[in-house]
């Protein structure tokens, strides 16, 4: 696969995760976070479940299995918190305060791998934080506990994106990667029974949601950027799905009636122009340097 085919694959992976995003927060009218978390990967689970036979017999690399469950436990509490913040925050701020794991995933590629930011990322984090604050409220109102919920998703995410690079580009084996839901809904489900209210009727009545959510949002979206990181870096990965921010948006507007203040409108714009700027500063540096993986 080329580097343009595994673009274009995470920027359809982006839209199903912003206009997703709308049934992220719907599926609350029905079922508690974390039966949905499990649920939607349970559903995607069983639809990768069986790709998975095609891998039968084949020779893993050492550390597999600890790389595996590394990723798979990083992209649980990424995707458990992601659905906590949509109990305390709007359709659209969920989707640009996500998207700042665009500016986190280099940080995290310094301290996980040693890739040095460069004076780009500096710039796009200052900036970042900067629209951040305008966009959950501006400077005379504090953060809900929606707003830092999904920052904190942003930052698991970061994580999951730069170790999840990793596995592919070590060890490959996309379809087993795809584990990663249904380790998701094994840690999820129990906690929906526990502490939730997972039942069979709330899941008949957020059939339409977890649809969505597990075929497209899930299995889908995550599925192709498992896929694509193989041959392109997380850094490059993380700004191509940041325009969930925008697809977000615009589906929050069209089917939920959200409308952004003034204020708000100005910190997302800013978000977005720090993603453009680190985008800009990671074409050129892979101009530069291109991925061993190609």
């Amino acid at each position: 696969m080329s580097k343009v085919q595994a673009n274009c694959l995470l920027l359809l992976a982006a839209a199903f995760w912003g206009f997703g995003n709308v049934a992220q927060k719907t599926v609350l009218d029905h079922l508690d976070p974390f039966s949905a978390v499990g649920m939607r990967c349970l559903i995607a689970g069983l639809l990768a479940a069986p790709l998975m036979m095609l891998e039968r017999g084949r020779k893993l690399e050492p550390g597999y299995w600890m790389s595996l469950i590394k990723v798979s436990a990083l992209f649980s509490i990424s995707i458990a918190i992601q659905q906590v913040s949509y109990l305390g925050t709007s359709v659209t701020n969920a989707s640009f305060l996500v998207s700042t794991a665009t500016v986190m995933t280099p940080l995290a590629a310094w301290l996980l791998i040693g890739e040095r930011p460069t004076a780009a990322v500096g710039l796009a984090a200052w900036v970042t934080s900067v629209g951040v604050l305008l966009l959950s409220g501006g400077l005379t109102a504090s953060f809900s506990q929606g707003d830092l919920a999904a920052i904190l998703s942003a930052a698991c995410y970061a994580l999951w994106m730069v170790e999840l690079g990793r596995h592919m580009q070590t060890h490959g084996a996309p379809v087993t990667a795809a584990a990663q839901f249904l380790g998701a809904a094994v840690i999820t489900l129990p906690l929906g029974a526990l502490h939730g209210n997972l039942s069979m009727a709330a899941i008949s009545d957020a059939a339409p949601e977890l649809a969505v959510l597990g075929i497209f949002s899930t299995a889908g979206a995550f599925g192709i950027q498992t896929i694509a990181q193989r041959f392109t870096s997380a850094s490059h990965a993380a700004v191509i799905v940041s325009a969930e921010s925008v697809f977000g948006a615009i589906g929050s507007a069209m089917f939920l009636d959200e409308r952004l203040s003034s204020v708000g409108a100005l910190g997302a714009a800013i978000v977005l122009g720090a993603i453009i700027l680190l985008s800009l500063s990671v074409h050129r540096s892979e101009i530069a340097k291109p991925v061993a993986a190609e």
